[in-house]
């Protein structure tokens, strides 16, 4: 049995007969004969139900009733009515009563509707009694969800398909937010699944795993990480998901391979001038036996070797004095005419020779800029020798052009613009090409052209975009200030180069 069950009616005799029917039924009844006077009653008493005619004369401003309601909130109203009155009464208390019921009352009506209020009033009252627990759940769950948040490490946790159902704070700043992604795409921008993968060997086999991984963020920064795997169980012991936890380890293996990275070069650098080296004294004996034979094409076949070889070592010897060479820009005023013509001239002979097109465009009203002229100017040729070497490197059209536009941006930037119709770069080489020694030319390249290049304009306080599809051409779009920021430089060197620009 419920509690007490409060009858508001104004009408003294009925409200005393439905009394002595619950009593009969071993309710506790009381009565008021206006709702003024059960406000006073509910003082002392917490009725379960509420039983009101809220239409008689002397019973007052419906609102009271409301306000009865909301003072005892767990208290289940039932209103009872005249029938004409009864629409009415329905469209001001609506869902704040529980059940209606027409007068005469109906002993059936009222002892379903008083069954539904006794199951009613079980249930609040049983929350009520849980929701202390629940608070203290509530509490837990986001205590451990702040510790989720902050471990210092990405978190995710991965469904069988390998998709993303939970990530922590760390995780969405330097991936994304995206749950329901697959992991590899997130972590490796792959299609399918890794070889190898710590997650599925978990899923197979219930144990933690541990693996190394090269992974790139959202903003295309790559960061080799530690991960570690452990399995999530549902209550029947099944594996349902698996939780990976990533360490963030790149300073560690750049300080690592520091001294490698060295050995490589000097090895890499060498073996690449004897290569050379050798490629040039066959191309000297060519000349000799050629002049010695007066044989013209001889001669200019070994003398067009010898050029290409000076050519390769001269830059391979560039490369290593920009990247070995520490010291700060040295800003001069010039003018961006002066500057553009100065590229140009390096850059037509080697296109002329491969029957390459060069466009170019400068802006028609003198401008001057402040720059380091050796390195931004080599740094252009960089750019533009690399989309020699794509154009090259695709033999599948008739024809190569690479654009070199030259134009103004937002009143105090200068854009360069290097855009050509060759093999173009699939996303890997993009996010790689900044990268120490990455090349995707093999023993052609050194992997620190693009690198110290891209180092130079940022030391500038440039910014370099990079479009490009596979087998159809790359656009690259250098922006740097026209005049200097005037902030301290870092010096290009080995040893403040190695982490991220």
């Amino acid at each position: 049995m419920p509690g007490i069950i409060l009858i508001i009616d104004h009408e003294a005799e009925l409200a005393n007969a439905l009394a002595i029917y619950l009593e009969r039924q071993k309710y506790d009844v009381q009565t008021a004969d206006s709702a003024q006077n059960a406000l006073q009653i509910i003082k002392n008493i917490d009725p379960a139900i509420i039983m009101a005619d809220p239409n008689g004369n002397n019973f007052g401003d419906f609102a009271v009733l409301k306000q009865i309601k909301s003072l005892v909130p767990l208290s289940q109203l039932i209103i009872y009515s005249r029938p004409d009155a009864l629409e009415k009464t329905m469209d001001f208390f609506q869902t704040d009563a529980l059940d209606y019921i027409k007068k005469p009352v109906s002993s059936i009506e009222l002892d379903l509707a008083l069954k539904k209020a006794e199951t009613w009033a079980a249930r609040e009252r049983q929350l009520v009694k849980n929701a202390k627990k629940i608070k203290d759940l509530e509490n837990t769950q986001a205590l451990f969800q702040q510790l989720f948040d902050e471990v210092p490490c990405y978190i995710s946790v991965q469904d069988k398909n390998y998709r993303l159902t939970a990530t922590n704070r760390l995780f969405k700043k330097d991936f994304g937010r995206e749950i329901g992604e697959f992991c590899y795409q997130i972590y490796k921008h792959r299609s399918t699944p890794c070889s190898d993968c710590p997650v599925a060997a978990t899923f197979k086999d219930g144990r933690r795993h541990q693996t190394e991984e090269v992974v790139t963020s959202r903003s295309g920064e790559q960061y080799h990480v530690l991960t570690w795997t452990a399995p999530i169980r549902n209550e029947a012991g099944e594996i349902t998901q698996v939780m990976e936890m990533a360490t963030n380890i790149t300073q560690i293996r750049q300080l690592q391979d520091h001294l490698t990275s060295l050995g490589l070069m000097l090895g890499s650098m060498s073996h690449g001038i004897k290569g050379m080296l050798t490629a040039l004294d066959g191309g000297l004996y060519l000349l000799e036996t050629g002049i010695h034979r007066q044989d013209s094409d001889r001669t200019h076949r070994a003398l067009g070797q010898v050029q290409q070889m000076v050519e390769r070592i001269r830059k391979m010897v560039l490369d290593i004095l920009y990247f070995t060479k520490s010291r700060k820009l040295e800003y001069q005023e010039l003018a961006l005419q002066d500057l553009v013509q100065s590229v140009s001239d390096t850059i037509t002979p080697l296109v002329k020779r491969h029957g390459i097109g060069l466009n170019l465009t400068v802006p028609p009203e003198p401008v001057q800029i402040e720059v380091d002229p050796d390195w931004f100017r080599s740094a252009l040729v960089n750019f533009l020798e690399n989309a020699v070497d794509a154009c090259l490197d695709d033999v599948k059209k008739d024809e190569h052009i690479i654009d070199f536009n030259i134009f103004l941006k937002d009143a105090d930037q200068v854009c360069f613009e290097v855009q050509d119709n060759g093999m173009g770069m699939d996303q890997e080489t993009r996010e790689k090409m900044f990268s120490l020694f990455f090349s995707s030319k093999g023993s052609k390249g050194t992997g620190l052209g693009l690198f110290v290049s891209n180092h130079v304009v940022r030391q500038h306080g440039g910014r370099i975009v990079v479009e490009s599809e596979v087998k159809t051409g790359s656009r690259f779009e250098i922006c740097i200030p026209r005049a200097r920021e005037h902030k301290p430089s870092i010096p290009l060197h080995l040893n403040n180069v190695m982490g991220s620009d």
